[in-house]
């Protein structure tokens, strides 16, 4: 099956047996809540956590930066991901977190993956069950692929691009008081402002208040619409640590969209930078 996003209603009639279901949840350092442990307190039934903080580039300071296929491919087989099944990611956070999971494995060449629709919200509100704990798992045969509709750029070369003028759009995906330099970035030691000729669309914009549903298909296209996104060109997505950016790959992709490439350093590592930025 290759879809993105998929409802409650459609993961409760499934066989069990043939879906993985896993929890990205995560939250910003200054949220005061912790992903790991609120999957222990409530998680659906048989998922496993996906670690967006763990599963990474260790040796690289900034917080977010993606590993390589060795340490992906183990961090999959741990938690018990195997070639052959269907994925799907749900979070419990206010920013579409699981996205960044849904493609993080796109990226490693999983092209059955899909979110879960509202996330933990709508699972339980469809009558779908949790339990608590750290649920054991066989290991998985997952390996490492090359890339399936999945982009990813470094620093120095958007750089390049940026300074020459020959870059892709950049649309990102932090709030607009962020994106304007109005209010400190939340990680400390960062400039603030954006990456020149930007745009924004804070990804809260793409979620349904009520529900955290991603509003549907025809609003998201007037969303990026009105942000000056032109749909017929390249893109590259970014945000903070590269998290929120792979909810409007995610977006796109929804929209049919898959010439992007993620910025993976994101403003963790522009606004750390000497690079120029604009307010």
């Amino acid at each position: 099956m290759q879809t993105n996003i998929v409802s409650a209603q459609w993961l409760l009639a499934q066989d069990s047996t043939a879906i993985t279901i896993l929890d990205a949840s995560y939250f910003l350092p200054t949220m005061g809540r912790d992903g790991r442990t609120e999957f222990d307190v409530e998680h659906i039934v048989g998922a496993q956590f996906f670690d967006i903080d763990n599963i990474k580039n260790e040796e690289d300071p900034l917080p977010h930066m993606m590993p390589d296929a060795a340490i992906f491919e183990k961090a999959m087989r741990d938690i018990g991901v195997d070639n052959d099944k269907q994925i799907v990611v749900y979070d419990n956070s206010p920013f579409l977190s699981s996205a960044r999971a849904w493609w993080m494995l796109r990226y490693f060449g999983h092209l059955a993956v899909c979110v879960l629709d509202g996330g933990m919200t709508a699972w339980k509100e469809a009558g779908g069950q949790t339990e608590a704990g750290n649920p054991k798992t066989d290991h998985g045969n997952f390996q490492a692929g090359m890339p399936k509709q999945a982009g990813l750029i470094l620093f120095d070369a958007l750089r390049a691009d940026v300074e020459s003028g020959e870059a892709d759009q950049i649309i990102d995906a932090r709030a607009a008081d962020r994106f304007n330099g109005a209010v400190p970035e939340p990680r400390a030691g960062l400039r603030a402002g954006h990456i020149p000729g930007s745009l924004n669309l804070p990804i809260n914009s793409l979620l349904d208040s009520q529900t955290g549903k991603l509003k549907p298909a025809e609003t998201l296209q007037k969303l990026f619409d009105d942000a000056g996104f032109d749909m017929g060109k390249p893109c590259v997505t970014t945000c903070g640590s590269g998290v929120t950016a792979a909810g409007l790959t995610l977006a796109l992709a929804i929209l049919g969209k898959t010439d992007i490439r993620l910025f993976d350093g994101s403003w963790s590592q522009w606004g750390a930078s000497d690079a120029p930025i604009e307010k």
